[in-house]
Parts: C-alpha cells; sequence; structure tokens
C-alpha cells in the first residue's frame, strides 16, 4: 500500500534543476507535463496543466525511495504547495525565461552590444559635430542622418528579413556596421575627419542600425514558444532602451579618462562581439511570399496589412507622436549638458547613461507582467508619465536632480515602447512580420530623425531654448494622451476586455 505524506512533516527539497529547466522540461499547450526533482528520501513529481500563462502547481505525488518500495501516493499538501510554488516561481523563472532558450540568448547578448555601441556613437558623434561647427544645427544634421534611414530602408529590409534568412541578414547588418566603425575611428584617431564625412558616415551607419533593429525584430518570435513571446519582446525591447544606458556609460567613462576618440574604438569591440554572437544564431526563418504579387505588391504588403488593421495603425500613430514629442532629445542633451549643467563634453552620454538605466529597470520588470488588463493599464499611464520626465529636465539646473529625470523618463518612455512592441508582435502575423516591422520603424524613427534636426534647429532660435524646447514637447504629449482615450482601438488596447466577458 502506498504511504501518506503527513502534512505536518516540514520538508524543505532541494531542487536538481533550476526553476527554468523545470519549466521547459514540459511541452506547454499539450495537456500537461511532469517535472521531477529529489529530497533525501523521496522524487517528487510535480504536474500540472499547460494552459496559457498557467504557473499554478496542479498535483504532488510521492514516490518514497525507501520503507516499502516504489508505491505511489497522490496528497495536496498546502503548505508544501506553497513552498514548491515559491520555488518556482523565482525572479530568473518570471523575468527571465527567454532567456533559457539558447538562440534567444545568443540574439540578446548581441543586441545589447550593438545597441551600446549605436548609442555611444549617437553621443559622441553629437560631440563631434558641436566641436567641429560650434552650431547645434550641425549636432541635429549629425543625429538626423544616423536616424532618417529607418524610413528609406526599414521597409526594403523588412521585405529582406521575410524574403531571405532573417539570420544571415542579420549578420551582413554586423558585419557592415563593424567595417563602418572600424573606417570612422581611424578617421578620428587620424585627424582626418570633417562634418561632412561625419554626416555621411553617420547616414551608413544608421541605415544598417535600421536594418538590424528591423530584422532583430522579426527574428525575435522565432526563437521562443509562443507563450514566452511577451517575455522575449520585453527583454529584447530592454536591450534597445538598456543599451542606452551601457552605451552612455561607455561614452562617459572612456571620454572621462582618455578623450573623445577611443570611444569609437570602443564601439567597433561591441560591434565585433555583437558579430561572433549573431554568427551563431542556428534558427533559419523567414516569412511568406505571396508569388500573385509580384515584388512591388509584397514589398508595400506591409503597409497595407497595418493602415486596414486599425489596433495596429492607432498603436503606430500614438507611438510616432511618443516619439516625436519626448523621444527627440539627442540632439538637445549636448546642449543641457554643457551651457545648463556645465558638465561638458562626457555630460551627454551621462544623461543618456540615466534614460537607458530607468528604461532597462522597466522593461526587465515587465517581462515578468502577465495578463492583458494589467500591460493596459500600465501602456496608458507609462504614456501619460512620459512627457513629465522631460518637463523637470527641463527646469532643473541641478546635476542630480537632472539625473533623477533622465531616470524618471527612460522608466516611462521605455515602459511605454516596450508594451507597445509586445502588443505588436503578439498580434502581427509571422507572415508578415519584417514588413510590419519596417513599417513601424518606417513611422517611428521617421518621426524622430525629423523632430531631432527641428529640435536642433530650433534652439539656435534666439528665443527659444533646448529646455523650453523639451518642455513644451513634453507637456504636449500628456494632452495627446488624454485625447487618445477618445480613440477605439487604443481604449481596448488601455482596457481590454476580460476574456470571459468577451466570450459571453
Amino acid at each position: 500500500m502506498g504511504q501518506g505524506i503527513d502534512p505536518s512533516r516540514q520538508i524543505r527539497p532541494r531542487l536538481s534543476l533550476s526553476p527554468a529547466q523545470v519549466y521547459n522540461a514540459g511541452k506547454p499547450g499539450r495537456g500537461s507535463f511532469r517535472a521531477y526533482f529529489r529530497t533525501p528520501d523521496c522524487c517528487w513529481q510535480i504536474g500540472w496543466p499547460c494552459y496559457e500563462g498557467s504557473s499554478l502547481l496542479d498535483a504532488l505525488v510521492a514516490v518514497p525511495s525507501s520503507k516499502g518500495g516504489p508505491h505511489l501516493s497522490t496528497h495536496r499538501s498546502a503548505n508544501l504547495a506553497n513552498s514548491l510554488g515559491q520555488a518556482l516561481s523565482t525572479p530568473f523563472n518570471r523575468f527571465l525565461l527567454a532567456l533559457e532558450h539558447k538562440d534567444f540568448l545568443t540574439l540578446w547578448t548581441a543586441n545589447l552590444c550593438a545597441g551600446s555601441a549605436a548609442w555611444a556613437l549617437i553621443v559622441s558623434r553629437a560631440v563631434l559635430a558641436d566641436e567641429y561647427t560650434e552650431l547645434y544645427l550641425w549636432v541635429g544634421v549629425v543625429t538626423f542622418a544616423a536616424m532618417i534611414p529607418r524610413v528609406f530602408s526599414t521597409v526594403i529590409t523588412g521585405f529582406l528579413a521575410d524574403r531571405f534568412n532573417r539570420q544571415t541578414v542579420l549578420q551582413w547588418t554586423y558585419t557592415l556596421n563593424l567595417a563602418h566603425n572600424l573606417v570612422l575611428a581611424a578617421l578620428v584617431m587620424l585627424g582626418v575627419v570633417n562634418i561632412w564625412i561625419l554626416v555621411v558616415l553617420s547616414l551608413f551607419n544608421g541605415t544598417l542600425r535600421s536594418a538590424q533593429m528591423t530584422t532583430t525584430q522579426s527574428l525575435v518570435p522565432n526563437l521562443v514558444p509562443r507563450e514566452l513571446l511577451p517575455n522575449a519582446v520585453a527583454l529584447n525591447e530592454a536591450t534597445q532602451q538598456g543599451s542606452r544606458f551601457v552605451g552612455g556609460l561607455v561614452a562617459w567613462l572612456v571620454a572621462n579618462y582618455y578623450g573623445i576618440e577611443p570611444v569609437f574604438w570602443a564601439c567597433s569591440l561591441l560591434y565585433a562581439i555583437g558579430l561572433v554572437q549573431v554568427a551563431r544564431i542556428a534558427t533559419r526563418s523567414t516569412g511568406v511570399m505571396d508569388a500573385r504579387r509580384g515584388f512591388l505588391g509584397n514589398l508595400v504588403s506591409g503597409f497595407s496589412y497595418v493602415y486596414s488593421r486599425p489596433p495596429v495603425l492607432a498603436m503606430i500613430l500614438i507611438v510616432l507622436g511618443h516619439c516625436s514629442l519626448t523621444m527627440s532629445y539627442e540632439a538637445l542633451l549636448p546642449v543641457i549638458a554643457q551651457e545648463k549643467l556645465a558638465a561638458g563634453e562626457e555630460g551627454a552620454g551621462f544623461l543618456i547613461m540615466g534614460v537607458g538605466f530607468g528604461a532597462l529597470i522597466t522593461a526587465v520588470w515587465l517581462a515578468g507582467v502577465q495578463g492583458d488588463r494589467t500591460r493596459g493599464m500600465l501602456f496608458l499611464i507609462f504614456g501619460i508619465t512620459s512627457g513629465l520626465g522631460p518637463i523637470i529636465l527641463a527646469i532643473s539646473s541641478d546635476p542630480w536632480i537632472s539625473l533623477a529625470a533622465t531616470i524618471a523618463m527612460g522608466m516611462n518612455q521605455g515602459g511605454f515602447m516596450t508594451i507597445t512592441h509586445t502588443v505588436i508582435q503578439t498580434i502581427v502575423d509571422d507572415s508578415v512580420r519584417g514588413r510590419v516591422s519596417g513599417v513601424y520603424s518606417f513611422h517611428v524613427g521617421g518621426s524622430m530623425a525629423l523632430a531631432n534636426a527641428a529640435n536642433a534647429g530650433l534652439v539656435d532660435v534666439s528665443f527659444l531654448n533646448a529646455p523650453l524646447v523639451l518642455s513644451v514637447g513634453g507637456a504636449a504629449f500628456v494632452v495627446a494622451m488624454f485625447l487618445s482615450l477618445t480613440n477605439k482601438p487604443l481604449r481596448t488596447i488601455y482596457f481590454p476586455r476580460p476574456a470571459v466577458a468577451a466570450a459571453a
């Protein structure tokens, strides 16, 4: 006869598998699964149903290894279930579970390196442009050149990401960007670079960076199970947003101790590491081309897909406003750092670092958020508060308050963008994922490029300044978020109906 389990026994099991390994031992979506671990006197079997979002223990089965042999008995102990639930619901299991998939982890590290290099380049090029011309307009032009390729290159890149193997396309973007970084670093070191060379190389770098981001967004959903897609998208966005912190830190530390020139070599090293990682990705994936539509028809199909689906279109339009009004500050940070905070040329990197740090915190935290209702409410809150950080930064003249403001900017803006990517990638068909990612980047990148150039130009107008431009943009987006409550597709995202009520 099987032995019963005394509920009063305080058993503290020692897991032989990590929580993530226990989770991955199952096959989500196929009924239920079992995972095993041992205590000194028992082999425990844990099973629970694999419905989407489930992490509740369903049964605990003890198979004693002594005292009567392998007789099986079932007992549900509330105390033991709670103990095991806590053991399995660790921060790693909840927030970083997608990183247990090797290809996603490889892509994640590559994207972090490339993003950090890109942000360090943005800051360093802005400093060089200011040194060469002493006109903030040229700072905006250089930043504009790095961002405007998202208008004309991402649609083509999205097509390529659906037409060819996404890993191959991504590898080419890293290779060419590494070559660009080496050339730029050599020119800066030799002292032969000028403002026009800086603009041209910024344009080339921006084209490749846009292609890399679009292809990465298309590849991420192919590297993890569907139930982990929100977690994976949030973690990928953590590299996009958190790389501001790493890139800003690199630019600040290197420039502070060695000058601006070595920063470009550091960026080259980061891209080299990213290239090695991308080459290790084993997953092969493509989209689906419609043979009846021809090249041009397939190329623009992303636009027709987005414009014919109100929820997707509404998301892209609200993000367009968000990026234009609250996130187009790259050309303004050198001005604020030098004129308002007297922080010198490394101060812009310090401020970017604060934005990235805040964004990284929020993106990782959002990776553990489950449920559309929670995500929708956070989307609305992050949108409203996104405009407050720039206002605080604009009115502050204290370096520490300014740093706190940039951290707040990063947390709110990063949270808004993370949820945006999660929602879009969840509802878009994989057959057109690359082209939709291209259309998304077309709108977002184009708006940021134009806004950065416009902001820098406005600063050179006598009666305007960087703090005023920042605060007006932030306030305008707060108003836009309240107005968005009148839009039905956005309301369904902010306040989604419960699944049970919808089914009824």
